[in-house]
Protein backbone atom coordinates (compact mmCIF):
# COMPACT_ATOMS: atom_id res chain seq x y z
CA UNK A 1 0.00 0.00 0.00
CA UNK A 2 2.59 2.80 0.82
CA UNK A 3 4.20 1.87 -2.53
CA UNK A 4 1.29 2.19 -4.50
CA UNK A 5 1.05 5.88 -2.56
CA UNK A 6 4.68 6.53 -3.08
CA UNK A 7 3.91 6.01 -6.95
CA UNK A 8 0.84 7.92 -7.45
CA UNK A 9 2.45 10.69 -5.51
CA UNK A 10 5.61 10.71 -8.01
CA UNK A 11 3.03 10.58 -11.26
CA UNK A 12 0.79 13.22 -9.70
CA UNK A 13 4.46 15.50 -9.06
CA UNK A 14 5.27 14.69 -12.61
CA UNK A 15 2.22 15.38 -14.33
CA UNK A 16 1.96 19.24 -11.79
CA UNK A 17 6.10 19.73 -13.07
CA UNK A 18 4.91 18.89 -16.60
CA UNK A 19 2.18 21.25 -16.19
CA UNK A 20 4.37 24.20 -14.91
CA UNK A 21 7.66 23.74 -15.62
CA UNK A 22 7.49 24.68 -19.76
CA UNK A 23 6.83 27.89 -20.48
CA UNK A 24 6.97 27.14 -24.24
CA UNK A 25 4.41 24.68 -23.92
CA UNK A 26 2.35 26.40 -21.57
CA UNK A 27 0.29 28.17 -24.22
CA UNK A 28 -0.82 25.23 -25.74
CA UNK A 29 -2.90 25.01 -23.12
CA UNK A 30 -5.67 27.38 -22.64
CA UNK A 31 -7.72 27.70 -19.24
CA UNK A 32 -10.14 25.07 -20.21
CA UNK A 33 -7.43 22.36 -20.60
CA UNK A 34 -5.59 23.73 -17.26
CA UNK A 35 -8.68 23.77 -15.39
CA UNK A 36 -9.65 19.71 -16.25
CA UNK A 37 -5.58 18.87 -16.08
CA UNK A 38 -6.12 20.19 -12.40
CA UNK A 39 -9.45 18.35 -11.31
CA UNK A 40 -7.76 15.26 -13.07
CA UNK A 41 -5.26 15.42 -10.49
CA UNK A 42 -7.49 16.28 -8.22
CA UNK A 43 -9.17 13.52 -8.72
CA UNK A 44 -6.25 10.82 -9.20
CA UNK A 45 -5.21 12.57 -5.78
CA UNK A 46 -8.63 11.69 -3.59
CA UNK A 47 -8.18 8.42 -5.62
CA UNK A 48 -5.21 7.78 -3.73
CA UNK A 49 -6.61 9.23 -0.11
CA UNK A 50 -9.49 7.38 -0.67
CA UNK A 51 -7.34 3.88 -1.59
CA UNK A 52 -4.60 4.53 1.22
CA UNK A 53 -7.37 5.11 3.57
CA UNK A 54 -9.34 1.81 2.19
CA UNK A 55 -6.12 0.01 2.67
CA UNK A 56 -5.18 1.50 6.27
CA UNK A 57 -8.96 0.53 7.45
CA UNK A 58 -8.17 -2.75 5.91
CA UNK A 59 -4.78 -3.41 7.23
CA UNK A 60 -6.14 -1.97 11.04
CA UNK A 61 -9.03 -3.99 10.91
CA UNK A 62 -6.50 -7.14 9.58
CA UNK A 63 -4.53 -6.10 12.88
CA UNK A 64 -7.51 -5.99 15.62
CA UNK A 65 -8.75 -9.46 13.87
CA UNK A 66 -4.71 -10.87 14.47
CA UNK A 67 -5.56 -9.24 18.27
CA UNK A 68 -8.20 -10.74 19.03
CA UNK A 69 -7.49 -13.82 17.30
CA UNK A 70 -4.07 -14.00 19.61
CA UNK A 71 -6.64 -12.80 22.94
CA UNK A 72 -8.59 -15.95 21.97
CA UNK A 73 -5.60 -18.57 21.64
CA UNK A 74 -4.21 -16.50 25.31
CA UNK A 75 -7.32 -17.62 26.36
CA UNK A 76 -7.58 -20.89 25.18
CA UNK A 77 -3.77 -21.55 26.35
CA UNK A 78 -4.47 -20.16 29.55
CA UNK A 79 -7.80 -22.58 29.93
CA UNK A 80 -5.45 -25.57 28.70
CA UNK A 81 -3.30 -24.73 31.23
CA UNK A 82 -6.10 -24.84 33.72
CA UNK A 83 -7.46 -27.75 33.08
CA UNK A 84 -3.92 -29.56 32.98
CA UNK A 85 -3.11 -28.59 36.25
CA UNK A 86 -6.85 -29.66 37.53
CA UNK A 87 -6.13 -32.98 35.31
CA UNK A 88 -2.53 -33.23 37.13
CA UNK A 89 -4.19 -32.43 40.33
CA UNK A 90 -7.13 -35.14 39.63
CA UNK A 91 -4.15 -37.50 38.85
CA UNK A 92 -2.26 -36.64 42.15
CA UNK A 93 -5.48 -37.79 44.00
CA UNK A 94 -6.43 -40.64 42.13
CA UNK A 95 -2.59 -41.50 42.87
CA UNK A 96 -2.72 -40.91 46.77
CA UNK A 97 -6.28 -42.48 46.89
CA UNK A 98 -4.84 -45.54 45.44
CA UNK A 99 -2.24 -45.82 47.62
CA UNK A 100 -4.72 -45.33 50.59
CA UNK A 101 -6.35 -48.05 49.32
CA UNK A 102 -4.00 -50.33 48.48
CA UNK A 103 -2.88 -49.76 52.20
CA UNK A 104 -5.95 -50.51 53.33
CA UNK A 105 -5.91 -53.40 51.67
CA UNK A 106 -2.50 -54.41 53.00
CA UNK A 107 -3.90 -53.96 56.30
CA UNK A 108 -6.89 -55.75 56.21
CA UNK A 109 -5.41 -59.12 54.36
CA UNK A 110 -2.24 -58.63 56.97
CA UNK A 111 -5.29 -58.21 59.78
CA UNK A 112 -6.96 -61.50 58.31
CA UNK A 113 -3.76 -63.68 58.26
CA UNK A 114 -2.78 -62.44 61.82
CA UNK A 115 -6.67 -63.73 62.42
CA UNK A 116 -6.03 -67.26 60.99
CA UNK A 117 -2.57 -67.46 62.22
CA UNK A 118 -4.28 -67.12 65.85
CA UNK A 119 -6.65 -69.66 65.21
CA UNK A 120 -4.78 -72.37 63.30
CA UNK A 121 -2.75 -74.63 64.93
CA UNK A 122 1.08 -73.66 65.22
CA UNK A 123 3.97 -75.89 65.54
CA UNK A 124 5.92 -76.38 68.82
CA UNK A 125 8.51 -77.82 70.35
CA UNK A 126 8.73 -79.04 73.89
CA UNK A 127 11.15 -81.29 75.50
CA UNK A 128 12.98 -81.67 72.13
CA UNK A 129 8.95 -82.98 70.77
CA UNK A 130 7.45 -80.81 67.99
CA UNK A 131 3.88 -81.07 67.84
CA UNK A 132 0.82 -79.08 66.23
CA UNK A 133 -1.34 -76.99 69.14
CA UNK A 134 -3.50 -74.72 68.91
CA UNK A 135 -2.95 -70.91 69.98
CA UNK A 136 -5.31 -71.47 72.94
CA UNK A 137 -3.58 -74.59 73.78
CA UNK A 138 0.02 -72.63 73.98
CA UNK A 139 -1.15 -69.64 75.85
CA UNK A 140 -3.10 -71.82 78.89
CA UNK A 141 0.31 -74.12 78.92
CA UNK A 142 2.42 -71.08 79.05
CA UNK A 143 0.53 -69.28 81.73
CA UNK A 144 0.92 -72.51 83.50
CA UNK A 145 4.32 -72.84 83.19
CA UNK A 146 4.85 -69.23 84.10
CA UNK A 147 2.93 -69.27 87.11
CA UNK A 148 4.74 -72.05 88.28
CA UNK A 149 8.43 -70.38 87.76
CA UNK A 150 7.22 -67.77 90.23
CA UNK A 151 6.69 -70.66 92.18
CA UNK A 152 2.90 -70.33 93.22
CA UNK A 153 2.89 -74.08 93.55
CA UNK A 154 -0.67 -74.26 94.01
CA UNK A 155 -2.28 -72.04 91.62
CA UNK A 156 0.16 -73.92 88.79
CA UNK A 157 -1.32 -77.10 89.63
CA UNK A 158 -4.88 -75.91 89.63
CA UNK A 159 -3.90 -74.43 86.06
CA UNK A 160 -1.85 -77.58 85.10
CA UNK A 161 -4.66 -79.84 86.19
CA UNK A 162 -6.90 -77.80 84.06
CA UNK A 163 -5.39 -77.92 81.28
CA UNK A 164 -5.13 -81.54 81.48
CA UNK A 165 -8.66 -82.20 81.43
CA UNK A 166 -9.77 -79.32 78.55
CA UNK A 167 -6.51 -81.09 76.16
CA UNK A 168 -6.18 -84.70 77.24
CA UNK A 169 -4.29 -85.37 73.58
CA UNK A 170 -2.55 -81.98 73.25
CA UNK A 171 1.09 -82.79 72.36
CA UNK A 172 1.63 -80.76 75.66
CA UNK A 173 -0.31 -83.38 77.74
CA UNK A 174 2.92 -85.52 78.87
CA UNK A 175 5.19 -82.37 79.90
CA UNK A 176 1.68 -80.98 81.82
CA UNK A 177 1.60 -84.29 83.84
CA UNK A 178 5.56 -83.77 84.67
CA UNK A 179 5.04 -79.96 85.57
CA UNK A 180 2.21 -81.12 87.48
CA UNK A 181 3.68 -83.55 89.61
CA UNK A 182 6.83 -80.53 90.59
CA UNK A 183 3.78 -78.16 91.60
CA UNK A 184 2.26 -80.76 93.54
CA UNK A 185 6.04 -81.61 94.99
CA UNK A 186 6.30 -78.01 95.73
CA UNK A 187 2.92 -77.62 97.81
CA UNK A 188 4.26 -80.76 99.78
CA UNK A 189 1.13 -83.19 98.52
CA UNK A 190 3.55 -86.06 98.09
CA UNK A 191 0.73 -88.21 97.09
CA UNK A 192 -0.50 -86.55 94.01
CA UNK A 193 3.28 -85.77 93.12
CA UNK A 194 3.43 -89.56 92.99
CA UNK A 195 0.37 -89.76 90.75
CA UNK A 196 1.45 -87.34 88.11
CA UNK A 197 4.66 -88.82 87.84
CA UNK A 198 3.33 -92.22 87.20
CA UNK A 199 0.92 -91.19 84.97
CA UNK A 200 3.84 -89.20 83.40
CA UNK A 201 6.18 -91.77 82.99
CA UNK A 202 3.35 -94.37 81.85
CA UNK A 203 2.15 -92.41 78.98
CA UNK A 204 5.41 -91.38 77.79
CA UNK A 205 7.93 -93.43 78.94
CA UNK A 206 10.28 -92.36 75.91
CA UNK A 207 10.65 -88.96 77.37
CA UNK A 208 13.75 -87.24 78.17
CA UNK A 209 12.15 -86.61 81.56
CA UNK A 210 10.82 -90.09 82.08
CA UNK A 211 14.00 -90.76 84.34
CA UNK A 212 13.99 -87.61 86.27
CA UNK A 213 10.54 -88.49 87.17
CA UNK A 214 11.00 -92.01 88.35
CA UNK A 215 13.47 -90.21 90.48
CA UNK A 216 10.79 -87.34 91.64
CA UNK A 217 8.81 -90.39 92.82
CA UNK A 218 11.72 -91.95 95.22
CA UNK A 219 12.13 -88.10 96.41
CA UNK A 220 8.27 -88.01 97.25
CA UNK A 221 8.20 -91.73 98.65
CA UNK A 222 11.72 -90.79 101.29
CA UNK A 223 9.68 -87.87 101.97
CA UNK A 224 6.31 -89.78 102.94
CA UNK A 225 9.21 -92.00 105.06
CA UNK A 226 8.47 -95.03 102.69
CA UNK A 227 11.83 -95.99 102.46
CA UNK A 228 11.35 -99.46 100.67
CA UNK A 229 8.88 -97.56 98.33
CA UNK A 230 11.63 -95.45 97.13
CA UNK A 231 14.36 -98.08 97.24
CA UNK A 232 12.01 -99.92 94.80
CA UNK A 233 11.78 -96.79 92.81
CA UNK A 234 15.63 -96.86 92.53
CA UNK A 235 16.10 -100.01 91.45
CA UNK A 236 13.30 -99.30 88.86
CA UNK A 237 15.36 -96.45 87.67
CA UNK A 238 18.56 -97.93 87.30
CA UNK A 239 17.04 -100.78 85.21
CA UNK A 240 15.17 -98.78 82.84
CA UNK A 241 17.01 -96.28 82.48
CA UNK A 242 20.55 -97.41 83.33
CA UNK A 243 22.78 -94.44 81.18
CA UNK A 244 20.72 -91.71 82.03
CA UNK A 245 21.50 -88.71 84.30
CA UNK A 246 19.17 -89.59 86.89
CA UNK A 247 20.47 -93.03 87.43
CA UNK A 248 23.57 -91.15 88.69
CA UNK A 249 21.61 -89.92 90.98
CA UNK A 250 19.66 -93.13 91.92
CA UNK A 251 23.01 -94.75 92.44
CA UNK A 252 23.70 -92.47 95.14
CA UNK A 253 20.48 -92.14 97.02
CA UNK A 254 20.31 -96.05 97.21
CA UNK A 255 23.79 -96.22 98.83
CA UNK A 256 22.38 -93.07 101.27
CA UNK A 257 18.88 -95.32 102.02
CA UNK A 258 20.99 -98.28 103.23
Amino acid sequence: MTSFIRHGAVAVALAFGALISAPAQAALFDDTEARKAIIDLRTVVAQLKDKADADSKATAEQIAHLQRSLLDLNRQLEEARADNARLRGQSEQLARDVSDLQRVQKDIRQGVDDRIRKLEPQTVSVDGREFLAEPEETRLYEEAMNVLRKGSFAEAADLLSSFQRRYPASGYAPSALFWLGNAQYGKRDFKESITAFRSFVSRAPDHPRAPEALLSVANSQSDLKDTKAARRTLEELLKTYPKSEAAVAAKERLASLR
